[in-house]
């Protein structure tokens, strides 16, 4: 059974630079992927990034293109989420999931990620 503990998340002042951690335990596929997500309140969960766990593939939203970077460490079982440039519109609660890669637009959906962390919370002060 696969789970997921998120790590990293604080509070930092706009245009600081934080790097949450993801550690995966468990059997993990050629063919999974780890994501991002984020949820503010009173806002639906949003897609933020997400990488192939073989190979080069990400995939990023226009929201956070540029500024963040996702990344793994097959060895260490690990993903990471380097945030730079972050503003207060980043606030959120940040999750990792585990999940089916697909090409583009589909690894935005949350349906295809069927493992989360329980979150970790990121705080951007103006």
């Amino acid at each position: 059974q696969v789970q997921l503990v998120e790590s990293g998340g604080g509070l930092v002042q706009a245009e600081g630079s934080l790097r949450l951690s993801c550690a995966l335990s468990g059997r993990i596929f050629s063919t999974s992927a780890a994501g991002w997500f984020r949820q503010a309140p009173g806002k639906e969960r949003e897609f933020v990034a997400a990488i192939k766990w073989i190979g080069t593939s990400t995939y990023y939203p226009d929201s956070v293109k540029g500024r963040f970077t996702i990344s793994r460490d097959n060895a260490k079982n690990t993903v990471y989420l380097q945030m730079n440039s972050l503003k207060p519109e980043d606030t959120a609660v940040y999750y990792c999931a585990r999940g089916t890669w697909y090409s583009g637009p589909g690894s935005r959906d949350p349906r295809n990620y069927d493992v989360w962390g329980q979150g970790t919370q990121v705080t951007v002060s103006s």
